[in-house]
Formats: C-alpha cells, sequence, structure tokens
C-alpha cells in the first residue's frame, strides 16, 4: 500500500520521501523536519513501536496520519504520542486496484486536526485520483467489524462446518462454485490479514454477536422474517420491487 500511494502522490506531482525498514535513525530528524506529513504505512502489529520512533523526531505542525484498517486504536496510539494534528486515513481498496474500483478513502479526524489539516489530506488523496469522506473511528471501525472481520468469520465457519466426508463436488451447483471461487483467496492468501483485521478492531465480537442472534433465527425457522430483513439492501433497486 505504501508503494502504490509513493506513485500515486508522485505521479500527482507531491514530493515523497519513503522509508522502510530498516528506518535510518540518525537520518530521520532531518528528514521528518522537512515534511508536511507522516504517513504511516505499517501493520497495527508494531504500529506503536514506528510511533515512538518517529513521532519524537517531528515538526509540531506536522500531520501525523495512517492507513490502517481499523482506525480507533491507531489515532488512539497517535494522539497519546503526539501533541500535533493527527488524522486517520483508510484507503478502502488494494495495493493493486482494478480500473473500475472506487477507490474511496475515508478520514477520522483527531481532536486536534484543524480544516486547514483536513483540507491539506483531502487535496492529496483528490489529486491522486481518489475519493475521500470524512467519519468517526468508531463508525469506521463498526463498519468495517461488518464488512471484513464478519464476512472473514462467516466464511471460514461456513466452509469449516462442510463435512469433510461427504462428496460435494459431485454435486456442486455454479452458485457453490462461485462462492467456493470467491472465499479462495481469502482463505488462501489473506487469511491471516484478515483474522488479524479481526482481532484488532474492538466491534468484531459485538457484530459476530449480532449474527449469532440472526443465525437463531435461522435454526428456529423464521426464514421469512430473515428474507424481508436481507431484502431491505435492494429497497431501491427496481428488480426488487424497490421505489
Amino acid at each position: 500500500m505504501g508503494m502504490m500511494l509513493d506513485k500515486r502522490f508522485s505521479n500527482a506531482g507531491v514530493e515523497v520521501f519513503c522509508l522502510d525498514q530498516p528506518l535510518p535513525e540518525e537520518e530521520l530528524e532531518a528528514i521528518l523536519s522537512q515534511v508536511m506529513l507522516v504517513l504511516l504505512a505499517v501493520p497495527i502489529s508494531i504500529f506503536s513501536r514506528v510511533v515512538d520512533v518517529v513521532v519524537p523526531r517531528m515538526s509540531s505542525g506536522t500531520i501525523l496520519a495512517d492507513i490502517c484498517s481499523v482506525k480507533v486504536s491507531p489515532l488512539m496510539i497517535m494522539e497519546k504520542s503526539y501533541s500535533g494534528p493527527v488524522i486517520g486515513t483508510h484507503p478502502l481498496f488494494g495495493p493493486e486496484p482494478g480500473p473500475d474500483d472506487q477507490l474511496k478513502v475515508a478520514l477520522c479526524p483527531g481532536a486536534s486536526a484543524a480544516s486547514s489539516h483536513m483540507s491539506m489530506i483531502e487535496g492529496l488523496f483528490k489529486k491522486s485520483g481518489m475519493k475521500t469522506f470524512v467519519t468517526t473511528s468508531a463508525e469506521h471501525d463498526q463498519a468495517m467489524a461488518c464488512i471484513q472481520s464478519l464476512n472473514f468469520m462467516t466464511t471460514i465457519s461456513y466452509f469449516a462446518s462442510l463435512p469433510q466426508d461427504l462428496d460435494l463436488e459431485k454435486y456442486a451447483t455454479p452458485s457453490f462454485m462461485r462462492r467456493v471461487e470467491s472465499a479462495k483467496k481469502m482463505l488462501n492468501e489473506d487469511a491471516f490479514l484478515f483474522s488479524s483485521l479481526a482481532e484488532d478492531n474492538p466491534y468484531t465480537g459485538q457484530m459476530i454477536r449480532r449474527f449469532k442472534s440472526f443465525l437463531n433465527l435461522s435454526a428456529a425457522g423464521e426464514l421469512e422474517l430473515l428474507q424481508d430483513k436481507a431484502l431491505w439492501w435492494w429497497r431501491n433497486d427496481k428488480k426488487w420491487g424497490g421505489s
């Protein structure tokens, strides 16, 4: 993600200094003292350690931001260590977006972020071909608990629950195979990433318990009720009879 953003920012005419492991600590102060924005593109597992190294070498007016897929924890860590402007960002796409992907970026301003700091961040992403919207860290993490965490948890639970002594391949329908193919990359290549995101999101447990309550309704035979609630997502789609 860091390399992708570097390329996009640079192509938009922004001067970017990229730092990677091992961090050149003896050069950090000279580099960080001249930038307007420090954007952390590091795993949440080492986030606080990187913040501890970077913050003491930053100028007080520099914006400190991140691109983690969760926002409550990173914002707390940054604001605890840095008294200057802090903004959480989350590009809602991967490092190799497709030509038709919407390049949306969620922005979560910290308490010390002024409108001028937000304008600077918004302008940077928009200039680089992305679309931003402002939200809170709590709402962001609740949404990601549904879109990332719950999706991952229900997918692994579904495939783990299928009996291995039954020849399901012989009976597989096209819709089932589409589900298998959709889950293939998530479970074979990105399982560690998604499990980490689920563990780091403070709302994952809440969304799992909510899902479990609806699964209990399914077990009780309340399928019509569940179908009516599920169809809410297509309320404005004419093929479902919406207006």
